[in-house]
């Protein structure tokens, strides 16, 4: 993962329970919404296998990674076969810390502020709120007041509609999982719908000014 490029379009889908039948058609439906960063959470059955096919879908064409690592087992199996990025709910300092020796962008999770100044002070790439929904974008710029230098990635209740909020509140990236990847629409094959509902927050984020150095939104 070049996290210079992710800073560019910061969008994180995050992809959980889905069947290795259809990920192919499920793959080229974000991508042709625009998505550049996708995780594959390591609670999904046979998520090892299922990160190895999507890579072989995607290429280069997604940054692809491995969501809810909490072992180092986990971690191993996700970059044997082929994350190139890391994301945990909690920080986990042995997975954190193999990540930032080997250069692998690593997002841990936190809510409180000790927490957040804690998995910054590890090695961070960003600090992944979550969830997010309970305080919302408000809490972002509270917490930006002490931790300015603290990159934030917003998960948990962001919407296409409040994307603009948590940018405008300190955030610098936000993450959607199943808002988008509903269970519904990937058993009945609803592939446009899914394609839509990604394309709400690339468009989203196309609507966010950067003037500078902070997000505001239209």
């Amino acid at each position: 993962m070049d996290l210079l490029d992710f800073k560019k379009k910061p969008i994180l889908g995050i992809l959980r329970g889905a069947e290795a039948n259809i990920i192919e058609p499920l793959i080229e439906t974000v991508i042709s919404a625009g998505l550049k960063t996708l995780e594959i959470t390591m609670n999904t059955a046979d998520a090892p296998e299922l990160i190895r096919k999507t890579k072989k879908i995607c290429g280069n064409r997604l940054a692809l990674g491995a969501g809810t690592v909490l072992t180092m087992q986990d971690l191993k199996s996700a970059l044997q076969s082929g994350a190139s990025f890391i994301v945990m709910p909690v920080l986990v300092d042995e997975i954190v810390g193999y990540c930032v020796d080997n250069k692998i962008p690593v997002f841990p999770g936190a809510f409180t502020p000790q927490e957040v100044y804690q998995a910054h002070e590890s090695g961070a790439a960003m600090v992944k709120v979550f969830p997010a929904r309970f305080f919302g974008p408000e809490y972002f710029r509270e917490l930006r007041g002490p931790f300015n230098n603290i990159e934030l990635l917003a998960c948990g209740g962001v919407t296409p509609d409040n994307l603009k909020d948590y940018f405008a509140s300190g955030a610098s990236a936000v993450a959607f999982g199943a808002s988008v990847f509903r269970k519904d629409w990937l058993v009945k094959g609803d592939f446009e719908a899914v394609r839509q509902a990604v394309k709400k927050f690339i468009d989203g984020w196309g609507r966010v000014n950067i003037k500078g150095g902070k997000r505001d939104g239209k």
